[in-house]
């Protein structure tokens, strides 16, 4: 996820006001950033890794001249961090210059092709073969707004991009699909953006783009057409009365809050990870002799439902361990036939690559998977997956961690077609249902937050909580735990079902909440045999159950549905949304920012 931000003005230079636009849209990116402006037929750009201010400290972004100019904040998602990799990208003749945010997913074959025909290429980004294309497509006289259309056709993925040409300086091309991109309508200048908190202080008057949508900007307006047929599209602008801390969260009250409601579109993102690097890693770990996915925190559960995961899907025996206890536990087991998968959002969790350097030390092979590029862990790896979420401002992981799910289960289909364990035909049909969970939680999401947020009213000043789930549903209980202990700071345990017996039941009485994580699977009787348990003792049972699933409803005394799954790997997926909203919802009912708990960081770097 990066930030875009682009303007045509009637009069004065755009680039202090593109510098401040990327200020506010510094949350979805921030390891480089640059600008381009056009000013007499001429080019200009900046652009280095770092932080906004820290590039506009050494190279002034806002002394570029022009009245029409585009900018760019990076999140990596191909290429590490760098002064190459950094956006505005220009073609080769340095007439137009553009600026993405998405994942072009055929990028390497189009590469390859414009390669052929005498394009230099400067970075390793997906991005820049854009620029060339609509570069090739000018070679052939084509004008600029036809050469951008045309380019879009040849791109499969997810894309905002906004464009100018030094031989057309009077107008921003954008093209949208899938990534977020709005037009502001102010009187003296039209803009162009990835959220509305880029231009809100300079007018609340808003156009959004939908998917497979145009829009040319010009000084005095702006015109919509859809790419599909080059249709006119008539869309009048909106009133957005936010105020910009607002803004920055698009309107939600919390940034939890906005990354719950975006995980369809993280998730989406992650499931257009590289082909080849999934392979790469299914080849790895298909000659290890041992495998042990390492992590911490939210990661380490991620990794403990995928133990269960490549274990029916591909059936690799996987260890999953917490990194803190990695080197003490298994540490004089490594060897050069050990392959450790270490999981970090920001790939630079201490105890994660202590573990790591250790493994290192013992010859074992290292994959990693985070979702920050350039991190430490990406530099330690032999292959690494970026996962594409895009920045997670709360400091309680959500997409992250259904992301870092996503592309876990898509590396065990691939591993289990590598060996053998699944057909082809199978694994399609995974995949397939694996790509429908974006959908689905967003479903989930229009259906059942209401009735969350009811549950959460009613139980916020509930003592004590346990969690409960069976098979692979351990891991969605543990992280649903894990998130209300985070934010709401009531204390919570969790047990996998079966050894309720062994010490936790002795906690219930009556009234005391039980929450139970019951997917439609093989463990479907013997969760309702726990659920009896607990009922006899007086508990208060809140099931997450199927659709339809009518025998535990009658069961529970409170219960939220979410849709049906195909299968039962991807539960956990889907299963955890709602226990993430039931922690979110608590803490706000308790007064509390639930995007700043006490005494914890996004990302742990001490021991």
């Amino acid at each position: 996820m990066c930030g875009i931000f682009g303007c045509i003005l009637k009069s004065g230079n755009a680039a202090p006001i593109i510098h401040q636009g990327l200020k506010r849209l510094e949350y979805r990116g921030y390891d480089s950033a640059g600008q381009a402006t056009i000013h007499r037929g001429k080019l200009y750009v900046k652009k280095d890794r770092g932080k906004i201010d820290e590039i506009h400290e050494l190279l002034n972004f806002d002394d570029m001249p022009g009245r029409i100019g585009i900018g760019h904040t990076r999140w990596a998602t191909h290429g590490a961090p760098s002064r190459e990799n950094a956006h505005p990208f220009v073609d080769c003749r340095g007439e137009i210059a553009i600026a993405h945010n998405g994942i072009i997913e055929n990028f390497y074959q189009l590469r390859e092709e414009l390669i052929e025909k005498g394009h230099k290429f400067t970075s390793r980004t997906d991005s820049e073969v854009i620029v060339h294309l609509i570069e090739e497509n000018m070679k052939k006289g084509l004008p600029f707004t036809v050469a951008a259309r045309e380019a879009a056709k040849r791109l499969e993925g997810a894309y905002a991009v906004v464009a100018i040409c030094t031989k057309e300086p009077d107008k921003i091309i954008c093209l949208r699909k899938e990534s977020p991109l709005v037009i502001g309508v102010g009187k003296e200048a039209i803009y162009c953006a990835s959220d509305i908190p880029a231009f809100l202080p300079l007018t609340n008057r808003a156009v959004v783009l939908q998917n497979g949508e145009c829009a040319i900007i010009r000084e005095d307006g702006y015109e919509i057409r859809r790419l599909e047929d080059w249709e006119v599209v008539e869309r009048k602008p909106s009133v957005f009365p936010w105020t910009p801390e607002m803004a920055e969260k698009t309107g939600y009250p919390h940034f939890m809050l906005k990354e719950i409601h975006e995980q369809p579109q993280s998730l989406r993102n992650s499931l257009r990870v590289q082909e080849m690097y999934l392979d790469l890693m299914a080849t790895f770990m298909d000659r290890a002799k041992s495998i042990y996915l390492v992590a911490c925190g939210t990661s380490y559960h991620a990794c403990l439902a995928a133990s269960y995961v490549f274990s029916k899907v591909a059936g690799v025996h996987v260890i999953p361990v917490i990194a803190s206890e990695f080197i003490q536990r298994y540490g004089e087991a490594l060897d050069i036939d050990t392959l450790v998968l270490a999981v970090s959002q920001s790939g630079e969790t201490l105890d994660t690559l202590s573990a790591v350097m250790y493994a290192r030390n013992k010859a074992a092979t290292i994959l990693g998977l985070t979702n920050v590029i350039g991190s430490t862990l990406t530099r330690v790896s032999r292959v690494y997956l970026c996962q594409q979420s895009g920045p997670e401002i709360g400091v309680a992981a959500t997409k992250t961690y259904t992301s870092q799910l996503a592309v876990l289960t898509h590396l065990a289909i691939k591993l289990g077609l590598k060996r053998g364990k699944i057909t082809k035909a199978r694994a399609e049909e995974l995949l397939r249902e694996l790509r429908a969970m974006p959908r689905k939680i967003g479903e989930f999401l229009d259906k059942q937050e209401r009735r969350v947020r009811e549950l959460a009213i009613k139980y916020k000043d509930k003592s004590c909580f346990l969690f409960l789930g069976r098979g692979v549903s351990t891991a969605t209980a543990a992280e649903g735990n894990l998130k209300l202990l985070e934010i709401t700071y009531i204390p919570s345990i969790t047990y996998p079902a079966g050894e309720s017996k062994h010490g936790p039941i002795s906690l219930i009485y009556k009234g005391f909440p039980v929450v139970f994580v019951c997917p439609r699977d093989e463990t479907h009787r013997s969760i309702i045999g726990n659920i009896m348990e607990m009922k006899a003792r007086g508990a208060s049972i809140i099931a997450i159950v199927e659709e339809g699933d009518e025998e535990i409803k009658r069961l529970a005394d409170d219960y939220v549905e979410v849709p049906k799954v195909r299968d039962p790997i991807f539960t956990p997926i889907l299963y955890v949304v709602p226990l993430q909203l039931f922690a979110y919802y608590i803490s706000v009912e308790k007064g509390l920012n639930p995007d700043q708990p006490r005494s914890l960081a996004k990302s742990v770097t001490v021991h």
